[in-house]
């Protein structure tokens, strides 16, 4: 069997959701929205949410740190999907509606293949010694990132498995100033994280450019909300509209059971991105000492930018730029 990667389960949204249908954007890949009712998830008030801790919910890709050849590692998310013809048989019997029967999969045919190196996320169900798919058909899972890979280059531009550290955003000490360092991977085992940046999902944040990208890793709730709205939907309606602090993707509350709820603002019809979010309007400062680490960091590489940056401070996260 093997081994198991975090948790990387869908995340029940706050408010039960309905489907609505869009018959004006016949061209739109997904011609459809889901959209928040008023009703509390059921899910939600289970896992205490009343008392959970909000945080802001950040537009990049999931990352996960665990170990690799009996070193911290990062890992990327890499979903094993079905293959076209099983995936056709999937949803034809999805649509027939036959709830009183299971849908049977093949498990060495019905998938499209994945490395060696995959490992499914910790709360993939198993049978018979194999991964089950979730409602949707889909595996969640991992892949290690290796040292220049192209596949993920983004993503090992935000690593240095010689000095065995990531760059991280995340708050300074003084309240209100984000800071940009690098973090022993140690110290991040076992933990989620977000890759954002230049390459990863249109860039919301406009860090960096084409010429000279810039990613960074998040940590998931390591923006708590300071001044969040009640659990009305009104209330938070107004709070995304009408405050900066909720210039934001969405909220994830992270419940003391464990449990992570959410809200995005597609949930409640909104836009996104924005022209300016809520992480771009604090002030930043860079943090990274080279003499600290025992390596030579490359000329180009990312490690090599931010240190020649120590110190210096930026309004906003848009605003840091590299010299040459």
């Amino acid at each position: 069997m093997r081994r198991r990667g975090a948790v990387q389960r869908k995340v029940p949204c706050l408010f039960v959701t309905e489907v609505k249908e869009e018959p004006s954007a016949k061209r739109q890949r997904q011609p459809f929205k889901v959209l928040a009712t008023e009703t509390l998830n059921e899910k939600a008030l289970e896992a205490d949410i009343y008392n959970a801790i909000p945080t802001e919910k950040v537009d990049g890709t999931c990352c996960y740190v665990t170990t690799y050849k009996g070193r911290p590692y990062l890992w990327a998310r890499l979903d094993r999907r079905p293959n076209k013809q099983a995936e056709k048989r999937f949803k034809q019997f999805l649509y027939s509606l036959e709830d009183c029967k299971e849908f049977i999969w093949n498990f060495e045919e019905d998938f499209k293949p994945v490395p060696d190196t995959w490992i499914p996320a910790k709360e993939v169900e198993f049978s018979n010694g194999n991964p089950l798919p979730d409602e949707n058909g889909h595996m969640p899972g991992w892949v290690p990132v290796e040292k220049n890979s192209k596949q993920y280059c983004w993503h090992s531009s935000v690593v240095n498995y010689e000095a065995e550290i990531a760059l991280v955003l995340k708050h300074h000490a003084d309240p209100g100033l984000l800071e940009i360092s690098p973090v022993p991977l140690a110290e991040l085992l076992e933990q989620t994280l977000e890759l954002i940046g230049t390459n990863i999902n249109a860039n919301p944040y406009g860090l960096g450019s084409r010429k000279q990208p810039v990613h960074l890793l998040v940590p998931h709730g390591a923006f708590e909300i300071k001044n969040p709205p009640t659990l009305n939907q009104n209330d938070i309606l107004s709070w995304f509209e009408g405050c900066n602090e909720g210039k934001v993707e969405g909220i994830v509350w992270h419940c003391r059971d464990g449990c992570l709820i959410k809200l995005h603002r597609h949930h409640l019809g909104l836009c996104w991105p924005l022209a300016e979010t809520y992480l771009n309007s604090q002030p930043v400062v860079v943090s990274f000492n080279r003499n600290d680490y025992d390596c030579d960091f490359g000329p180009k590489s990312l490690f090599h930018h931010f240190s020649n940056l120590d110190g210096q401070r930026f309004d906003r996260l848009k605003d840091i730029k590299f010299d040459g």
